[in-house]
């Protein structure tokens, strides 16, 4: 009997008012793989990705986490599945006011109400594991290269030990051998953990780098979903035309043209 998928979604569908966003989402994980969702901008990438982070509630369909409903979950247990997770946002997102070991420690200590000092430990041990020094976790975050305040968000999003870590666009802004960093350390980092991760990127070399499984998304549907090394062998127009980055195809832009 195949293994339940760790994180599944069926017909997900989500509008703002007249604005059909998600149009009827199907996608699983299995648990410890790495699944990166591709797709232009105002596909339903970032909207999806809430939906499956409890962030915005679908207007209709289901999302299950382990099995287990998300529209389901009683009193704390929202809270609980939370914790579960590891995020990594696009714009590191750092708190600019408090150093760097104390913004990864931040879910420990404000979250989990762990004594500073401990928590103050594993910061410095994860951001080891990013590849950043000690003297790095006492600057501030206005200190730190754009590369730098990824590591540290990587790092951040490790600190719990989480079962499922979310990227979203982990590798916009930075230069392509600066990426191609980001990238290894997500892999190594994951891989440490046999986390199961959901990726959303329009960055081809960071998805076929990272990923287990590909799945492209347009007009809010998944049109495509397969192993990262059989995409250029999808036999499907849009994803075709998006991987390989030409203006001319099924997916058309909505510009002036002249």
């Amino acid at each position: 009997m195949a293994e339940q998928p760790h994180i599944e979604l069926e017909d997900v569908r989500k509008s703002f008012g007249p604005k059909h966003v998600l149009n009827g989402i199907n996608l699983a994980v299995d648990r410890g793989h790495s699944l990166v969702v591709i797709g232009g901008s105002g596909t339903g990438k970032s909207v999806m990705l809430k939906c499956i982070l409890g962030l915005l509630e679908p207007d209709s369909g289901s999302i299950t986490i382990g099995g287990k409903s998300e529209v389901a979950l009683k009193g704390a247990e929202p809270d609980q599945l939370m914790r579960r997770f590891g995020m990594l946002f696009q714009g590191a997102a750092l708190f600019d006011s408090i150093p760097v070991w104390e913004n990864v420690a931040f879910g420990l200590i404000q979250g989990q109400k762990m004594e500073r000092t401990e928590a103050r430990d594993i910061a410095f041990a994860k951001l080891g594991q990013v590849g950043l020094t000690a003297e790095v976790g006492e600057l501030y975050p206005a200190e730190l290269s754009g590369g730098m305040q990824k590591r540290v968000g990587l790092a951040r999003a490790i600190a719990a030990d989480p079962e499922i870590i979310f990227f979203d666009e982990p590798t916009t802004g930075l230069d392509p051998i600066m990426a191609d960093v980001i990238n290894d350390l997500i892999v190594s980092c994951v891989k440490q953990l046999g986390a199961t991760t959901v990726s959303i990127t329009h960055d081809m070399a960071s998805a076929r780098k990272i990923a287990d499984d590909i799945a492209m998304i347009y007009k809010g549907e998944i049109i495509w979903q397969g192993a990262a090394d059989t995409i250029d062998e999808s036999d499907n127009d849009h994803v075709d035309q998006f991987i390989h980055g030409r203006a001319d195809g099924p997916i058309q832009m909505d510009v002036l043209r002249p």
